[in-house]
């Protein structure tokens, strides 16, 4: 008889084309550069103070983890680091530091760590840390009241807060061109348009981000903002306006995008960014809260195992027998 020979088969991907995952990481942690420095610039100390804190916390809590589950040391992966500075970037500049380092807590032990780590969590780690802190000390999310004590040279309130009391004509001293250069109050690196834009755009042709979602994301809010303003114009702001205030273009090139808890297929990633976008029009016009990303960027999460399940018959390869 032959002998028996032992075969080692290992988890998926059975097949490697030589990336790393910190590769990617400290790629999108360069491209968030670009919105961060103006922000930075704007917001001074206290901004730098916010994210340097953030990132390093959120690394500690990672190390923590690892010793408590015995797995190996994984801040190395820069996943820690990038999280960190996610939250960060949506955070007011005056944000208090016992807010920052609960808010990482969060993001890592809660939002990841206890879902086994990278790759397994379902929910954006980022995203669900911000909508806890949102819930429960909605306060430090006030961005008018946060940066009163700012001197700017343009008008200092958040667009999106003059626009859901006001209406439209209370924010039409905000041009299209201001908003993309961050001439807006906001959070610490979600205010720089042009440099979320130049940033996702890198990511986009390097391959680390699925345009398909980013892209879709967009189109969703923007058509719905649409109908919204074609429906009502005094009262609802339109899709240009809506795309570039609050988290708009940070949560759809750097939140609906994440890996984990986004579809794979190329028709489920449109039904998925596209859905994340109305949710978020119809949060801001219709809702309780002020800037609808967070949260529907978590409704999104959610049904994303559905959603992911879709296969169009047209796209599947059917076996002829005859």
């Amino acid at each position: 008889m032959p002998e028996p020979i032992k075969l080692t088969v290992s988890h998926a991907p059975f097949w490697h084309n030589g990336s790393q995952v910190f590769f990617k990481n400290y790629h999108i942690l360069l491209a968030t550069l670009l919105a961060v420095i103006p922000g930075l610039l704007k917001y001074g100390a206290p901004a730098l103070s916010v994210v340097t804190l953030s990132i390093a916390s959120a690394m500690i809590w990672e190390l923590i983890m690892n010793y408590l589950t015995r797995r190996p040391i994984s801040i190395g992966d820069g996943n820690a680091a990038l999280l960190g500075m996610l939250f960060a970037m949506m955070l007011p500049a005056t944000t208090p530091w016992w807010v920052v380092v609960v808010g990482t807590f969060f993001t890592i032990v809660v939002g990841k760590e206890i879902y086994g780590g990278l790759g397994g969590n379902p929910f954006h780690p980022a995203v669900l840390a911000t909508a806890i802190l949102m819930l429960s000390w909605g306060s430090y999310f006030d961005f008018n009241e946060a940066l009163v004590n700012y001197q700017f040279d343009f008008n200092p309130v958040y667009p999106l807060a003059l626009a859901k009391s006001f209406g439209t004509g209370a924010v039409e001293g905000f041009n299209s061109l201001d908003l993309l250069l961050g001439r807006q109050v906001g959070g610490i690196g979600t205010s720089c348009m042009l440099g979320l834009i130049i940033g996702g755009g890198y990511l986009m042709l390097r391959g680390y981000i699925r345009w398909e979602i980013a892209v879709s994301f967009m189109v969703g809010m923007f058509v719905t903002a649409f109908c919204f303003h074609q429906a009502n114009p005094e009262v609802y702001a339109s899709g240009s306006f809506h795309l570039l205030t609050g988290y708009s273009l940070f949560g759809a090139f750097y939140l609906a995008t994440e890996d984990s808890s986004s579809p794979v297929n190329f028709i489920p990633m449109l039904i998925y960014g596209a859905l994340g976008g109305f949710l978020a029009v119809l949060i801001r016009n219709i809702g309780t809260h002020i800037d609808g990303v967070v949260f529907a960027i978590l409704v999104i999460n959610i049904v994303n195992p559905i959603i992911d399940k879709i296969r169009p018959k047209t796209l599947r390869k059917v076996a002829n027998y005859a």
